[in-house]
């Protein structure tokens, strides 16, 4: 996780999960808050592509930043508070 550059991008994506309803239209088929965003929907935000947006919240994915739900044929990305937490504390500490 310590060699992966988080980026600004990502970490404006990170900020924005915090408070998906604020930043977020309502989704369809899913709760913003509780299952999370669409790559679409962050692409549409970032100004980028899909792919582009896919990439991004891919690696906090794999980090652990961020959970992953499929629902129908769409996954949705929200904040792992408490993968995110444990990070912040492993920081304070010296790690």
């Amino acid at each position: 996780m310590l060699r992966t550059p988080v980026g600004e991008k990502r970490l404006v994506i990170l900020e924005w999960l915090k408070e998906p309803h604020r930043y977020f239209p309502p989704q369809r088929h899913a709760d913003l808050v509780e299952d999370g965003v669409t790559a679409d929907a962050i692409a549409a935000r970032l100004g980028v592509r899909r792919e582009v947006a896919e990439t991004h919240l891919a690696l906090l994915t794999d980090i652990g930043l961020l959970r992953a739900t499929r629902i129908k044929r769409r996954l949705y990305y929200r904040r792992d508070e408490i993968r995110i937490a444990e990070v912040a504390r492993m920081f304070e500490k010296g790690w």
